[in-house]
This record gives structure tokens, C-alpha cells and sequence, in this order.
């Protein structure tokens, strides 16, 4: 009743390898670029036409499909809900994850969007796998290490202060220490950012373990661009 069944079916067959290779080889890309408009007229409760078509697209050979998929997975999970959201696109996103700088640049973008729409447990399931995003396929990938620590700055807040001392804490401090001066500037950000986030939640324990830690760190570092790093960091804070 929404959309005329016959031009469903045409959206939905463009997943047919067989139109690649007669009609448009990105056809499938179009195919992806388009699947949230379609399942936002559609409604959470027609997804289930649209399930299998997203499962092809999210396995497609082509990466440029998947990066596609990646880029639009936080904007799907608005419409869809958190019940269908857990179900259908969690396991697409854990996928993404694992993928080629290419896509996993997708979902890294849009980090902060798709956890906070997690549920608690669900979302501390990912803390383990954040650190995965500091290994890239090609170390001169620098802007992937930025985005990294641009959306460490927001996803502090999903997370209570002992989450982000076991796990986020080690993140920030490898970060500080990269070998390109953006992602260090942003990442001395990050740090202030946590240590605030300590504080603001009377952590102070954990705030002042932190700060010895970095004195240890940087302060007394032997080499200058160490002492740098802390003086910048005092700077931002």
C-alpha cells in the first residue's frame, strides 16, 4: 500500500549480479546509496522485505558497496529501532569492523551515532574491539588514527569511568605518541577530555592515577617531543 509492488520488485532485483553485467556495473552501489530512503517510506515494520536485499549488498565483492552500507548503517538503525537494530544490523556492523580501511572508515565515522542507539551491554561489548582501530592496513592512513580519537571524544559519555581507565585510557596514550602531529594534537584533547570525565563523575582516584601516569609519561620523558606532549596537554586543560 505504501510503494506499488512492481517497483519494489525492480529496487529489489538490482542486487541481481546479472543486471551488473548487462544494465550498470554500479548498480549495486546505487542499489546501497539508496536502501535507507527506501526503508525509511517502507517503515520499520516492512523490513523484512528489505532484510535479504541488505544482507546481499552487505557481503557484495565490491567494496565501494560495503563502504556504501558503512557510511549509511548508523542513519538505518534510527529508522529500524533497538530491538531490529541488535537483531539484523549489529552482526552487518561487527562485519564492517573487520573489513578494509576502505568500509571500516564508514562505520568509524559514525561511531558515537551507532553505539549510543546500543543498549548498555551490548555497547560494552565493543570497548575490547575500539582498540582495533588504531592497527590500519596502511600506517600513512593518519586521518583514520584522527577520527579515532574525534570520536573517542564523544563516545566518553557512553561509557562510566571505569570503562574508559580499563579500556579507552590505553587508546588516548597510544595516540599521544603517533608519529603525525594532528593525530597527536587531537588526541592531547582526548586525554583532557577524559580526565574531565573522571572528575565530573568523582572519580578522582582514577583521575589522579591518570595524571601520575602521564607525568611518568611524558613529564620525565627522555626525548623532548615527549616533554612537548605534556606541556600541550597542560595547554588544552
Amino acid at each position: 500500500d505504501i510503494i506499488p509492488q512492481p517497483l519494489l520488485d525492480q529496487y529489489l532485483s538490482m542486487t541481481d549480479p546479472a543486471r551488473a553485467q548487462t544494465v550498470d556495473t554500479e548498480i549495486a552501489k546505487h542499489c546501497a546509496y539508496s536502501l535507507p530512503g527506501v526503508a525509511l517510506t517502507l517503515g520499520r515494520q516492512n523490513w523484512h522485505c528489505l532484510k535479504d536485499t541488505y544482507e546481499t549488498l552487505a557481503s557484495d565483492v565490491q567494496w565501494k558497496v560495503r563502504r556504501t552500507l558503512a557510511f549509511s548503517i548508523h542513519e538505518l538503525a534510527v529508522i529500524l529501532g533497538d530491538q531490529l537494530t541488535a537483531a539484523d544490523l549489529v552482526p552487518i556492523f561487527n562485519g564492517f569492523l573487520k573489513d578494509l580501511d576502505e568500509v571500516r572508515i564508514g562505520v568509524l565515522k559514525h561511531l558515537y551515532d551507532f553505539l549510543k542507539l546500543l543498549h548498555a551491554d551490548k555497547r560494552r561489548e565493543y570497548l575490547y574491539q575500539l582498540q582495533e582501530f588504531v592497527v590500519t592496513d596502511n600506517s600513512r592512513n593518519w586521518r583514520f588514527r584522527y577520527e579515532l580519537a574525534e570520536q573517542l571524544i564523544l563516545i566518553l559519555e557512553l561509557y562510566n569511568p571505569n570503562d574508559v581507565y580499563d579500556y579507552l585510557r590505553h587508546i588516548a596514550l597510544t595516540l599521544c605518541s603517533d608519529k603525525v602531529s594532528e593525530v597527536r594534537w587531537i588526541s592531547f584533547k582526548l586525554v583532557v577530555a577524559i580526565l574531565q570525565k573522571f572528575y565530573a563523575n568523582s572519580a578522582n582516584a582514577l583521575g589522579l592515577s591518570f595524571i601520575n601516569e602521564l607525568v611518568v609519561r611524558f613529564r620525565h620523558c627522555s626525548k623532548w617531543v615527549g616533554r612537548q606532549a605534556f606541556a600541550f596537554i597542560c595547554q588544552v586543560g
